[in-house]
């Protein structure tokens, strides 16, 4: 089982900054995956970026340019940093980690940008 442990979000004004961390535990070797979605209320989860264990990244076409997706060092931990975030980005994030076909989900934790 792996465990992920989301932390950050909040409340932001238009045109501010947050920064999101997910860490995962438990049984992590094998993950080759890591990133974050989003769920906005009435709307399906969808993807905001990205990570394979070699590096390569990817990103929704709404947040290219705005969001950066890293990882630490241990590759066990993801960073999202959202900048000139607006009112569209306002969504429960959830992280996931995908581990032999199987995907491992957070709790979500909701960032909110309103002014």
């Amino acid at each position: 089982q792996v465990q992920l442990v989301e932390s950050g979000g909040g409340l932001v004004q238009p045109g501010g900054s947050l920064s999101l961390s997910c860490a995962a535990s438990g049984s992590i070797f094998g993950i080759n995956a890591m990133g974050w979605y989003r769920q906005a209320p009435g709307k399906e989860r969808e993807l905001v970026a990205s990570i394979t264990s070699g590096g390569t990244t990817n990103y929704a076409d709404s947040v290219k340019g705005r969001f950066i997706l890293s990882r630490g060092n241990a590759k066990n931990t993801v960073y999202l940093q959202m900048n000139s975030l607006n009112v569209e980005d306002t969504a429960v994030y959830y992280c996931k980690a995908r581990k032999y076909g199987i995907d491992y989900w957070g709790k979500g934790t909701l960032v909110a940008v309103s002014s």
